[in-house]
């Protein structure tokens, strides 16, 4: 199944959560949680990368970052990532325990991926950056970022999340769109924090096109969604579409008799399919005792 990993702004300003979880207990509270909600990773940042934001130095970051990464380390039970592009803040945050390191830039990526070797961490990278990286990925552990929201249009961000069944073949993606301008386009909700739904339709899409992993805030509801679908993928696996008509066949009565149902409810013909040259409707499919023999066309 698609993992999730937990969102922990440790910051006064990010653009969804700023000022929640801005001190450390509450940071640490909210991390913990996550993962009774059901979170396989816990994202801290110490820094918003929201637009406009005011940078930071990475003594300042760090001093944000460092309390809580100490009080979680080793109790959590799952992978801690930091959320930062400066080199300082990631060798004290490895050094500290935490296993991911969560770049959204592209240009300290080299000494990231230097840092995250030399340590055993895994490294959260852009996906334009891989092939900057191409010779130095041996023995690197890593996620790619479409990237969803930084600098992007509607449209650009719809054409990076179309590319990840794609992406998806080159490593495994993570992908953080959670409760980002994209949602707020694409479900025309004009409510602030009213896009749940909108949150949880991205993270199943990406879920079912081959990401492995989503970076979210409302980890509780995007668990349950990932679960139902994964359930049902499962439990459906003996009746894949193969295009908008047409469901495969399986060599098993019940499956057959599905296919025949399926077919009389959409046949051309007012009175349905034929059975041994005689027009049959949906319900004789439904009622008429099904072997393998009786479910023939």
């Amino acid at each position: 199944m698609c993992k999730v990993m937990g969102i922990v702004n440790v910051t006064p300003d990010s653009f969804s959560d700023g000022g929640q979880f801005y001190r450390p207990e509450q940071a640490i509270a909210r991390a913990k949680n996550m993962v009774d909600e059901g979170a396989d990773m816990i994202d801290l940042g110490g820094e918003s990368t929201r637009p406009g934001a005011t940078p930071l130095d990475w003594q300042e970051e760090w001093t944000r970052l460092e309390p809580v990464l100490t009080a979680l380390d080793g109790r959590l039970g799952v992978p801690i990532s930091v959320d930062t592009y400066h080199p300082e803040t990631a060798e004290r945050a490895v050094a500290a325990g935490a296993a991911i390191i969560n770049c959204v830039y592209a240009e300290p990526i080299s000494r990231m991926a230097e840092i995250c070797s030399a340590n055993g961490a895994t490294l959260v990278m852009p996906a334009k950056c891989m092939d900057s990286l191409r010779g130095r990925l041996a023995g690197l552990d890593f996620y790619l970022d479409p990237m969803i929201g930084f600098g992007t249009t509607r449209e650009e961000d719809l054409a990076l999340l179309r590319s990840i069944p794609e992406l998806a073949k080159r490593g495994r993606v993570l992908v953080g769109a959670s409760r980002k301008r994209i949602v707020r386009k694409l479900t025309g909700e004009k409510v602030t924090g009213k896009n749940l739904g909108g949150n949880l339709g991205i993270a199943i899409w990406c879920a079912m096109n081959g990401a492995s992993a989503v970076r979210v805030h409302d980890v509780r509801e995007t668990v349950q969604a990932l679960r139902t679908i994964a359930a049902l993928e499962k439990t459906c696996a003996w009746s894949r579409v193969l295009d908008s008509n047409f469901l495969a066949y399986l060599f098993t009565p019940c499956a057959i008799r599905l296919n025949m149902v399926y077919y009389a409810l959409n046949s051309s013909s007012k009175e349905g399919i034929l059975r041994n040259g005689k027009a049959q409707n949906a319900s004789y499919w439904l009622h008429e005792p099904c072997d393998i023999q009786n479910c023939g066309g």
